[in-house]
């Protein structure tokens, strides 16, 4: 199994601090953002990682990540995406890395202790989703469930069906590169991830697992000061 972190985008909501560099990069509590969803690999036994980045900080990363053996890792790629067409579209850089096996996606800012070995270790065929309950799923893509099995997945919606957010870690067999050339632009002008699940959902070969651990993103203000306190409280300082 190879792992991909999407670090691509402007990072707008999180202007005056990206002006100076990519989101990806900024602190939370005593390490750059990447360096947990990296580390989140590494303890899932993934040592080949290929990072895509994107904006006109993307030079940034190879001095803070150089080639990665202090993580962990074995092997470290990266990838340019050119234009900021969606995670999906950012995704689909990584078909030559993944060499026909599958991969273990996960966005660059996503903070989380779970330890997803088992279920790499266990992956077989098909996609696999992690979901977390969130107070506020209208920021995310939300899973309508029935019987216990996701049937549909809609992005941000205003009226939530549920209060679970499908979490930016996800694990997909090599078919999911041929899916993404099928999408369409959504109304914002993105390859939504969103609609990749979906295509998986049709085809009877979604699968979802619930986090019981830490989980969030960081990219807005608040999500970012809330997982600096949580990892500085996981090292023993009182915030």
């Amino acid at each position: 199994m190879k792992g991909v972190i999407l670090a691509g985008g402007l990072g707008s909501r999180l202007f005056p601090l990206t002006y100076a560099t990519n989101k990806h990069l900024l602190p939370i509590y005593d390490q750059p953002m990447v360096f947990y969803p990296i580390l989140t690999l590494v303890r899932a036994g993934i040592k080949e990682v290929l990072v895509i980045t994107g904006g006109p900080y993307a030079g940034d990363f190879i001095r803070v990540l150089k080639n990665g053996k202090e993580l962990g890792l074995e092997h470290l790629e990266f990838a340019y995406q050119e234009k900021e067409g969606g995670i999906a579209e950012a995704l689909s850089l990584a078909e030559d890395f993944a060499d026909g096996g599958p991969i273990t996606v996960i966005l660059g800012d996503n903070t989380t202790d779970v330890d997803i070995s088992k279920f790499v270790s266990e992956f077989h065929h098909g996609a696999m989703v992690f979901l977390k309950k969130v107070p506020d799923p209208q920021r995310y893509g939300v899973p309508v469930l029935s019987d216990n099995k996701i049937i549909r997945v809609e992005e941000k919606p205003k009226k939530p069906k549920s209060d679970y957010a499908v979490t930016g870690l996800y694990i997909y067999d090599d078919r999911v590169f041929e899916i993404i050339k099928t999408l369409k632009p959504s109304a914002r002008g993105e390859m939504e991830i969103t609609d990749v699940n979906n295509a998986y959902i049709k085809m009877g070969e979604l699968q979802w697992r619930e986090f019981k651990g830490f989980w969030t993103d960081a990219g807005k203000f608040e999500t970012l000061f809330q997982a600096s306190a949580y990892w500085a409280r996981k090292k023993g300082i009182k915030v």
